[in-house]
């Protein structure tokens, strides 16, 4: 099984590579210590498992992720994190994750999620997955989404289905033949009448919570 590796924490490294070894037989692990390095390497190489970081200099996890998915990267992605909210975890399956790790835990669940993903099935942590089962997803729930879509113009729904499609602003300006400040005005409103706040990324992260109502949109 290979194996490619990247976090900018040596030590970190080391005590995973460690970890891997003595837990899988016939492994070849591949290190680096940043993003852009992991994405070229991967233009032209294949790995069984790749395990990302988030924080990472030069490119992100997330972003890491994206370009991995963009270029045709058939490796199963882990992101192995610090980060312990439910936020950052649906983040990274929105980016092409397939499995999702806090670092307090590594040990404990790492054989499982590599198992998991390579059985073709998502991974997340049990810490994070035990917050996920607290969420509400009732049907009033559902109702009051519903009521927040219909204060949408046609253009922000068009606009909102093509958010949820991971374009990017330029990318909708394009299709719907306006500008990308048009864009940009039409997601402030969005954003705006769906009680959201404009900065950040509270878009994309109700994107996803809620694509399979997006996608029902005609």
């Amino acid at each position: 099984m290979k194996i490619f590796i990247a976090d900018d924490h040596p030590i970190f490294r080391s005590g995973l590579k460690f970890l891997l070894e003595t837990s899988f037989d016939s492994i070849q692990i591949t290190e680096f210590d940043n993003g852009i390095s992991l994405i070229d390497h991967c233009a032209s190489n294949q790995a069984d498992i790749v395990i990302v970081d988030i924080d990472m200099p030069g490119k992100n996890g997330l972003e890491v992720c994206e370009a991995l998915v963009s270029q045709g990267c058939k490796s199963k992605i882990i992101v192995l994190t610090m980060y312990k909210d439910l936020e950052m975890l649906k983040l990274a399956f929105y980016n092409g994750a397939k499995g999702y790790l806090v670092k307090d835990n590594t040990s404990e669940e790492l054989v499982d999620c590599i198992q998991s993903v390579l059985a073709d099935k998502n991974y997340m942590a049990k810490g994070i997955r035990d917050q996920e089962q607290l969420v509400d997803h009732d049907d009033v729930g559902k109702f009051k989404i519903a009521e927040l879509l219909n204060s949408l113009t046609r253009t922000e729904l068009k606009t909102l289905k093509l958010v949820s499609q991971k374009l990017s602003s330029k990318e909708i300006a394009d299709l719907l033949f306006v500008s990308v400040k048009s864009v940009e005005n039409y997601r402030s409103r969005i954003c705006k009448k769906l009680n959201l706040d404009a900065r950040n990324n509270s878009l994309l992260l109700w994107v996803v919570d809620n694509k399979k109502i997006i996608d029902s949109i005609k």
